[in-house]
């Protein structure tokens, strides 16, 4: 089974850098045909579409997510207590002790149990600073910096937790790397029945992704929100296109670089702000 899955993830590659060069093709067609001719290529002659070819997530509607949620090597106790409360913001997730098993058996374990996603949670000095979030069986692989942890019995005024499937906001992702993020996010989550009173928001701001989570009710026909905790901030660094025991040999799909970092206009997830910070 092992052997047909390798199979299967280097064919999904292999189809995935297909399809990349094809739309370069396109692109560069698009740009001599505008410039010379005042035209453009029509990509729908050909045999096959573009946007359903080898989507990693096409059929992550059809199937409920099942998600396994790890840490690295001799956690901390601040490290457990906060994987435990990310197994309660995703439904049918599972905690599972590291160990001393290491990527390859991890990954093993999880595809012979049907598993989507792998969560990892890596730490410094008993302070929550890294989350990998991978889908099987064949990538993405997406790595988040965390910082700003605030565990729930943190958190003032604390609600009840539900284990409804929760709404989801995402606000302010509106470049290509933007919807990437969005995509990898949401299908974490099953999706909620109309009568849900659990909602999360990520919303960025300057490529820093600030995560809420709230219970919501009426009080007198007026809305109250309840928070329930965690809070955090996500900032993303890095998509490869495998997933965690290849990584290494993984393809690149987009990383962050310093000097990425000198102006304004090389902002990754959206070009805009998400609130106005000026306090006027």
């Amino acid at each position: 089974m092992f052997r047909r899955q390798s199979r299967l993830r280097r064919e999904f590659l292999l189809r995935k850098s297909e399809r990349t060069r094809f739309e370069k093709t396109i692109a560069k067609k698009e740009s001599s045909y505008a410039e010379n001719f005042k035209l453009k290529c029509n990509p729908s002659h050909n045999n096959f579409d573009v946007d359903e070819v080898d989507d990693e997530y096409k059929y992550g509607n059809s199937c409920t997510p099942k998600i396994m949620i790890t840490t690295s090597h001799n956690p901390s106790a601040r490290l457990k207590m906060f994987v435990k409360e990310l197994r309660l913001i995703f439904p049918n997730a599972q905690r599972m002790n590291r160990g001393k098993n290491d990527l390859k058996q991890l990954v093993k374990l999880c595809c012979s149990n049907d598993v989507t996603d792998i969560i990892i949670v890596h730490e410094h000095r008993g302070i929550p600073d890294n989350i990998v979030i991978s889908h099987l069986p064949n990538g993405p692989t997406a790595f988040f910096n965390i910082s700003s942890v605030v565990m729930r019995h943190d958190v003032p005024f604390i609600g009840k937790m539900s284990e409804q499937s929760p709404h989801l906001i995402f606000h302010n992702f509106k470049t290509r790397i933007g919807q990437r993020a969005v995509n990898i996010l949401k299908h974490l989550f099953p999706k909620p029945k109309g009568d849900s009173k659990r909602v999360i928001t990520f919303a960025n701001h300057d490529d820093f992704v600030s995560f809420r989570h709230h219970l919501y009710k009426y009080e007198n026909k007026e809305l109250e929100l309840i928070e329930i905790g965690p809070r955090f901030q996500l900032k993303l660094y890095q998509i490869k296109l495998g997933i965690l025991d290849e990584i290494q040999a993984s393809d690149t799909e987009w990383v962050l670089r310093p000097y990425m970092n000198t102006s304004i206009k090389n902002r990754v997830l959206s070009l805009e702000n998400g609130w106005d910070q000026s306090g006027s």
